[in-house]
């Protein structure tokens, strides 16, 4: 796969999962019916959805910027995956598994865009730096 054509699977992705947590992240936190409805129903708190959609908007936000806070938008990543496996487990023990449709469609959808994320920009790794030269005796207890 060439690099033009993995800039478009990512961006794509990116442009998807961000209309989707974006409208979620407003949805909760302009207490639309629906989305309460369903999310009190799971048994969350109040609360909890006002932050989940907090946490939302911020984490679309750092998506949509191109080239930077590569190390937050793995956190984001993260995050999204959390919220998509919670919402998973959470709607196939209370409401059955049909209600899981969306976050299966979510979870390949943000999977995929991490897999291009992680090809356009490969994980480096620094190797640690030996402050102690090599010198046991220079480490204090």
């Amino acid at each position: 796969m060439n690099s033009k054509t993995t800039k478009t699977i990512y961006w794509t992705g990116v442009v998807l999962t961000s209309l989707w947590f974006g409208a979620s992240g407003v949805c909760e936190l302009t207490q639309n019916p629906v989305v309460w409805g369903i999310t009190v129903k799971l048994g969350y708190p109040p609360h909890f959805i006002y932050i989940l959609g907090v946490t939302k908007l911020c984490g679309v936000t750092v998506l949509l910027a191109p080239n930077r806070l590569l190390r937050l938008k793995e956190w984001v990543f993260a995050g999204i995956f959390f919220d998509i496996t919670f919402a998973f487990f959470s709607k196939i023990a209370v409401l059955g598994f049909p209600a899981t449709i969306d976050a299966i469609v979510a979870f390949v959808m943000v999977t995929a865009t991490y897999i291009m994320f992680r090809k356009l920009y490969p994980a480096t790794y620094a190797t640690p730096v030996n402050t102690f030269a090599g010198n046991p005796a220079s480490v204090t207890a």
